[in-house]
């Protein structure tokens, strides 16, 4: 039986799908009316112009900003729990902001207190369109409701951006790849590994790709050595200490972020390991973390600064040239670099303890 949440709140702001039903149109075409496009025949234009004027519906603010020229407004939407990852993405995304002399509007959003609140919060404030950094460009909650409104999306980081959304993201399971298989080249047999959130795509992906290097180097998959992390640092503490509890401890960890990495230094440190004599620490992003913990990590950068400055980019470009109903949806594979500090290091020879005859 599924648990009662207390009443639905009622939407009273009628939506384009509203609009799009009321027609008996799609809410592609009803974007085209809006906009003012041409290729709608004149019966389906009717009609649609009908049904706004018996809906009280408002036109969203990328249409009034087309045809008016006023201001462009981009909202960013986060939930990030790292709050290394998010200082790089809003640096990016304002200086981005402002070279294209737009406004950003910036919105925390906790979805399990209700993601559609927070885009009508949002929203209210006439936004032309939406930036999800993960783990909201993920969410199809938000994702749909934002495409409920016809506003433009673009979703950053994520694996399975939807066909009407623009993506900027890197290929982390080729990344985690090339990380598995730098720990192998330098020797190492018993990898660690540090998994994310299970809701965001990223976590499978790099999990994915840490598996395949595994067993690409005819190592062993074992699940003993897989702990799971939230991408929180909390949550990486209680991973390493898992991992470094086992009967047969790795000698290596690769984390899926550098929160959870930076984590694992500190249960080693704890335990009186040394990094990297005794075990090797890897990472994930690059963040300002990696670089100001001791010792600096060995992690994969993704350019967090770069690939927002290019979601704000991306978004403008789309309002800019009208095309917030073409299906023209730009998906960009932003470049990725293994970045070797002083965290990795060859496994240690531990002392052969020969028995007595």
């Amino acid at each position: 039986m599924r648990a009662s949440r207390g009443p639905r709140r009622q939407r009273n702001v009628p939506t384009i799908s509203d609009v799009a039903a009321h027609a008996g149109v799609s809410p592609m075409t009803v974007s085209r009316v809006i906009n003012g496009e041409t290729n709608v025949r004149a019966e389906t234009r009717r009609k649609v112009e009908e049904a706004i004027a018996a809906l009280n519906y408002a036109p969203n603010a990328a249409a009034r900003t087309l045809a008016g020229g006023d201001d462009i407004r981009i909202g960013l939407l986060h939930s990030n729990p790292s709050f290394a990852y998010l200082s790089e993405f809003l640096v990016g995304s304002l200086d981005q902001a402002s070279r294209s002399n737009v406004h950003l509007v910036v919105e925390k959003c906790d979805e399990d207190r209700g993601g559609e609140a927070a885009v009508d919060h949002l929203l209210r404030g006439r936004i032309d369109g939406v930036v999800l950094p993960p783990p909201l460009s993920d969410s199809m909650p938000i994702l749909t409701a934002l495409e409920d409104r016809g506003i433009p999306v673009v979703a950053v980081a994520t694996g399975r951006a939807p066909d009407w959304a623009m993506s900027v993201r890197i290929d982390d399971r080729r990344a985690a790849e090339d990380m598995t298989r730098h720990l192998v080249q330098l020797g190492h047999v018993r990898i660690g590994f540090i998994s994310g959130n299970p809701n965001q795509t990223a976590s499978a992906e790099r999990l994915e790709g840490y598996r395949a290097a595994m067993l690409e180097a005819g190592l062993a998959f074992a699940d003993e050595l897989v702990a799971e992390g939230m991408f929180t640092y909390r949550s990486g503490l209680d991973a390493a200490e898992q991992l470094l509890s086992l009967e047969n401890p790795p000698t290596a960890i690769f984390a899926a972020n550098d929160d959870m990495a930076a984590a694992t230094v500190a249960i080693a440190h704890r335990q009186g390991l040394d990094v990297p004599g005794d075990l090797t620490v890897c990472g994930f992003d690059d963040t300002a973390l990696a670089t100001t913990i001791w010792p600096e990590l060995t992690t994969i950068r993704q350019p967090v600064l770069e690939m927002s400055r290019q979601a704000i980019e991306l978004l403008v470009r789309k309002i800019r040239e009208s095309q917030a109903s073409s299906v023209d949806c730009p998906n960009i594979l932003a470049d990725y670099e293994l970045i070797r500090r002083q965290s990795d290091a060859a496994p240690r020879r531990r002392p052969t303890v020969r028995k007595p005859r």
